[in-house]
This record gives structure tokens, C-alpha cells and sequence, in this order.
């Protein structure tokens, strides 16, 4: 060992030295515990961003270590389909596949999902304004009629409102007569997925995805009340307010509203 030490040129006590673990990554550690505890399925960069809003100076590198070494990795879970399209052929087009989205209130997405309580399933309908990633409008009901999909398109249309083109999938609920005549009344293009392509819808695809793992899978809902309550006091105060998107630079909606339009 003395004879290779020399060969690379340093001190065979440098070889046997144990560095001791420093109480700077003890306090790393325990506050990464605490993030990924309190945000269960956030990934290595929104932790990283987290930490760094809490002042500290660590890069993604080395909190995927420190998470990989404590099994805090994620998993993620599918989202099954809960529209049926449309039959027959029609001209809908999807408006904002190469579209850049450069304002508030250009692109509003839609989608639903199903939420299992103990003995059946019930329904969430969502709006989000693609550019500020805020939650325009959301139902919840025990079936998926048209309702689901109308009043928080009315609700929003009211209190924020009206986009420049709104986005679905081919479900029914989105393209019924009720829903477009909606459009028509407040001069709204349509954009549509192309059938079999829910990736087309990706925002919208994204923020349901984010609303389960963030939120659903999380608890057990006695009955609608209660999922009601919970799902919007998830929307109102953490998406809002205390989650970092990606997509706005790591900064909240109501963060990136106030930096954009202050």
C-alpha cells in the first residue's frame, strides 16, 4: 500500500482517512426527510428548488444522492380514461399543438378524473389557464353528465373571464351542444386532442396526474363533502400557493402572477 501511495503521489495517511460526516448534511438530511415527508411525491428538483428557497445552497446532484440514499424515490401512478369520445367524423383541430402560449387567459385546458371513495367512484372536472397554471374552474359530482363540465366552465367564465381558445379531449362532455354553444356565445375557438391521443392534451393530463399523487392518493374520502373540502383546499392552498411548477421557473402560480403582472 506504502508503494502504491508513492506511485500516485500522496501520503498513505490520506488512503485510510474516514472523513467525518458533516453536521451541515446532518441538518441536509433531515430537512430533505421533512420535504419529502410533507411533499411525498416530489422528484429531486422540486426538492432541490425548496431547499433553495429556505436559503439553502445544494445542487440537484447532490440532493438525489442524499434522497436516493434515504429511499426517498417516487413512484408515480397511471390515470385511467373516464371519457368516451365522439363517433363520426368531425372538424376539430387541435389550435395549440405548435402554438406558443405568451399570456394569461390564451389557452385554458380541461379534464376529468375519477376520485374512489370507499364504495364508489365520484368525478372532478378541472380548467387551467395553461400560461399561469391556474386552476380557472373545477366540479366535483357523483356522475359524469354534462353538468360536471359546465358549471365550472360557467363559474369561470363569470369570475375570470374568457379564454382565447379552450383545449379538451373528444370527450362528450366537451363537445356537447350546451358546451359549444358556451363557446359560441363568448367567441371561443375550439382546440381539440386528436382521438387516442391524451399526450395532446399533456397540461391538462399533467395537472390531473399532479391532483392525484399530490392529493387523492394520499387520503381516504368518507363521502363527496369531505373529498370536496380537501381537494379544494389542495387547489386553493398548496397548488396555488406553495407548489413550484417546472414550467414557471420553479415559482408557484401565485408567485409567477405577481413577478409577471406586478
Amino acid at each position: 500500500m506504502r508503494e502504491i501511495c508513492e506511485v500516485l503521489g500522496f501520503n498513505k495517511s490520506t488512503f485510510y482517512y474516514q472523513p467525518k460526516l458533516d453536521s451541515s448534511e446532518d441538518a441536509l438530511r433531515a430537512e430533505i426527510q421533512r420535504l419529502a415527508t410533507a411533499y411525498p411525491t416530489y422528484g429531486y428538483r422540486r426538492i432541490t428548488k425548496l431547499l433553495a428557497t429556505q436559503g439553502h445552497i445544494v445542487g440537484y446532484k447532490r440532493v438525489a444522492r442524499l434522497m436516493k440514499e434515504e429511499n426517498l424515490s417516487v413512484s408515480v401512478k397511471r390515470v385511467r380514461q373516464t371519457t368516451r369520445s365522439l363517433g363520426g367524423s368531425h372538424p376539430w383541430v387541435n389550435r395549440i399543438q405548435t402554438l406558443e402560449i405568451s399570456r394569461a387567459d390564451h389557452v385554458w385546458v380541461g379534464d376529468i378524473t375519477y376520485v374512489r371513495l370507499k364504495e364508489r367512484f365520484i368525478y372532478v372536472a378541472l380548467l387551467m389557464d395553461v400560461f399561469t397554471r391556474m386552476i380557472r374552474g373545477w366540479q366535483l359530482s357523483q356522475h359524469l353528465t354534462q353538468s360536471l363540465t359546465l358549471k365550472p366552465l360557467e363559474a369561470a367564465l363569470h369570475q375570470s373571464g374568457s379564454p382565447e381558445i379552450h383545449h379538451s379531449d373528444q370527450g362528450v362532455q366537451y363537445l356537447s351542444n350546451a358546451y359549444l354553444s358556451v363557446f359560441k356565445a363568448h367567441g371561443i375557438q375550439i382546440s381539440v386532442a386528436h382521438r387516442g391521443c391524451p399526450w395532446k392534451n399533456g397540461c391538462a393530463e399533467r395537472l390531473i396526474r399532479t391532483l392525484k399523487e399530490e392529493e387523492v392518493h394520499l387520503n381516504d374520502y368518507e363521502d363527496i363533502t369531505e373529498a370536496r373540502e380537501r381537494i379544494g383546499q389542495f387547489i386553493r392552498q398548496v397548488y396555488h400557493q406553495k407548489r413550484p411548477h417546472a414550467a414557471l421557473g420553479y415559482l408557484t402560480p401565485v408567485e409567477f402572477q405577481r413577478q409577471t403582472f406586478s
